[in-house]
């Protein structure tokens, strides 16, 4: 992919967190950014930080578990800023609880909005991309897409679901010799506005389970992938890193680690809970919240794994490189 200064660039769930510290890193480079989201004050206000990092800044009101609604935002995009580059799934919404407080109405609402969701803007992007045979999708994941937790089965059920979705339609276009490409970033606990505005049915107030990164890390990673999208994934964060390889290796382990820990960890006396809750209307309507939760002052705005992740080759070969070395030193040590 070229660089995406003066590029149309497509991102979901753009009025908050993650969404909206994509949007102001894609402003950075000069894009020309779709904003798609429910929330007309976060929307709004996400645009104008689209234009004060000097890129181009457009609303898109949408619901994105509508597919008619994601549809019309994709044909308005192209009819009045052009041809799309790049779309960047992040919407999301979810329900704090255990699954037996969950009704129905709020679990199909939830999977909706967080898989389907993905599973729309995949779709209007393919069909709007595929005359030209060009651009990326970037799907914004999760740790929990392959090892879930308590408390948030709704949640990891989706993100389970779309990175099935994901590397089925990777393989098909891999097998179509598209010039399309599907990619997606494994993000870590982020100190995002979800945990101030997401469903929550827990006594005490939800929080990520530490380490915690701002949501700037995962930005940056989301962006690199969108420039960068021939990658099946990237991993962002060593907690990620830490938990895809335990799963990997010790899932049982795992299993009985998270039933002690995993639901203690996931809520906080700091505050009391704050009884918003955006599943069927949006939050930030009148309100802005920014990209930032609640937990600065718990929160890493750096992620060294991901620097290694991104440039694992170049890692690879001086690891390759100094081991020569050393080898050829210990020969010579030997011969003398």
């Amino acid at each position: 992919m070229a660089p995406l200064r003066g590029r149309v660039v497509v991102v979901t769930g753009a009025s908050g967190g993650v969404g909206r510290a994509v949007v102001r890193e894609l402003g950075a480079r000069g894009a020309r950014v779709a904003l798609i989201a429910r929330g007309t004050a976060g929307l709004g206000a996400a645009a104008v930080d689209v234009g004060a990092e000097g890129g181009t800044g457009k609303v898109y009101e949408a619901d994105v578990a509508d597919y008619e609604q994601v549809r019309r935002a994709g044909e308005r995009i192209e009819a009045e800023l052009g041809p799309i580059s790049v779309w960047i799934n992040v919407a999301f919404s979810s329900v704090f609880a255990k699954f037996t407080d969950i009704t129905p109405d709020e679990y199909e609402r939830a999977t909706a909005v967080t898989y389907l969701g993905y599973v729309w803007g995949t779709k209007v992007a393919l069909d709007l991309m595929g005359p030209r045979n060009a651009g990326a999708i970037v799907q914004a994941g999760s740790a929990l897409s392959q090892r879930a937790i308590p408390l948030q089965s709704a949640y990891c059920g989706a993100k389970h679901a779309i990175k099935g979705f994901t590397e089925s339609v990777r393989t098909e276009l891999m097998a179509d010799r598209s010039g399309i490409h599907v990619t997606m970033v494994q993000l870590p606990a982020l100190n995002t506005p979800q945990f101030e505005w997401v469903l929550s049915k827990l006594r005490r107030h939800p929080q990520p389970v530490p380490p915690i990164y701002q949501p700037e890390v995962a930005a940056r990673a989301i962006v690199y992938a969108a420039e960068h999208p021939e990658r099946k994934e990237y991993w962002v964060g060593v907690s990620t890193a830490a938990t895809l390889l335990a799963q990997r290796v010790a899932p049982a382990l795992v299993d009985r680690y998270l039933a002690r820990t995993g639901l203690d960890s996931q809520q906080t006396d700091e505050k009391s809970p704050t009884g918003v809750a955006n599943l069927w209307q949006p939050a930030d309507e009148s309100r802005d919240y920014g990209a930032h939760g609640a937990f600065d002052s718990r929160s890493s705005g750096r992620s060294p794994q991901l620097w290694l992740s991104q440039h694992r080759a170049k890692v690879f070969l001086a690891l390759a490189a100094g081991a020569a070395t050393g080898a050829a030193a210990l020969l010579r040590a030997r011969r003398s």
